[in-house]
């Protein structure tokens, strides 16, 4: 395997491609990178390092379907003819050019129902025009499920479907006979946490889907994780308590929130949790506040009401909802309403 990082000045941190693939196998890309012109110059001389073009490629997977992680694997198909795989529950929002996250908030109202003012949600719009291309060209694709397999030379890729920051996120398993090792998209990253609610508005129960799919990466104790961002994790297991920990006390946060308001929107919340919001972030910040709102109704903590949530439990059982992420789990993580 050889990672190519890329720049990536849409959204916070650098970009992670990998290159799988010898002379028994297909050349195989696992994600693609943003559709900006730095971003492709950067993946061609990143490839030719190795000898290779995007004509080369025969293969893409896809972990989600995020523009920095799928930006460009229509046009390296287009010149390849490259398959490109990705799990069946992201393919529409990577084969259909007008499907994205905010058509989606706006279709079920979800700037209405998370309290964002008119003039906010203009801002945010404004900010995704500017940057269109990012998407880069629709792909044709192949789908895949939990535990499909893909030979790239003398290494076996497994697909683990990990939701929460998208509905189709997937990580691939890989092992050297002895240890495990996780590419793991955006699922586990070595210095934010990915965001939950804003950044898939499709997920059911986004934190408690989320939760459940660290739990996953806990129990399978891999020895290395190969995030979407930045540099490589050596103890996945440790990193997804600690991401664990940060929600349970980013929930505290939201109960405390609601016990000085009494009753309040998702708006609200994410002000008190991060402050002003600007860009992309006025997406992501009321998101995540309505993922853990959301949640804390699924366990009879809260109640919707026609201004946003009320406090019914001020103070319930957190251990009880976090399997993982009690407070000798906890370690300090930074923490972002952004990670695409």
């Amino acid at each position: 395997m050889k990672r190519i990082q890329l720049g990536n000045t849409v959204f916070e941190g650098r970009n992670d491609v990998y290159l799988f693939g010898d002379d028994t196998g297909p050349t195989t890309l696992v994600d693609t990178g943003v559709a900006t012109s730095e971003g492709r110059e950067q993946l061609r001389d990143g490839l030719a390092e190795y000898g290779l073009s995007f004509g080369d490629v025969d293969r893409i997977l896809l972990t989600h379907w995020h523009h920095d992680h799928a930006g460009l694997a229509g046009e390296i198909q287009a010149e390849s003819d490259a398959t490109v795989y990705v799990h069946e529950a992201d393919a529409p929002m990577v084969t259909e050019d007008d499907m994205n996250h905010v058509a989606e908030i706006e279709e079920r109202s979800l700037f209405e129902r998370w309290g964002v003012p008119d003039e906010k949600a203009q801002e945010l719009l404004d900010f995704l025009a500017l940057h269109d291309q990012i998407q880069g060209r629709s792909p044709t694709v192949e789908t895949f499920t939990d535990g499909a397999t893909f030979e790239a030379g003398a290494v076996e890729l497994e697909a683990v479907h990990l939701p929460g920051h998208a509905a189709g996120l997937s990580g691939f398993e890989l092992s050297d006979g002895e240890d495990r090792e996780l590419v793991s998209g955006d699922v586990l990253l070595p210095k934010y946490t990915p965001n939950v609610g804003g950044a898939d508005p499709r997920v059911e129960d986004p934190l408690g889907t989320y939760l459940d799919s660290l739990a996953r990466i806990i129990e399978a104790d891999y020895a290395r994780a190969w995030p979407g961002h930045r540099d490589p994790i050596d103890d996945p297991s440790g990193r997804a308590r600690e991401i664990a920990a940060h929600h349970r006390e980013r929930t505290e946060r939201v109960l405390s929130v609601l016990r000085e308001r009494a009753e309040t929107d998702a708006w609200t919340v994410s002000a008190d949790l991060f402050g002003d919001l600007s860009n992309i972030h006025i997406m992501h910040g009321p998101g995540e506040a309505w993922a853990h709102l959301d949640h804390l109704e699924r366990q009879g903590v809260v109640e919707r009401t026609d201004e946003g949530y009320a406090l019914l439990d001020a103070d319930p059982d957190l251990d009880a909802m976090f399997e993982y992420g009690g407070a000798s789990d906890e370690a300090p993580t930074e923490s972002a309403t952004t990670e695409d």
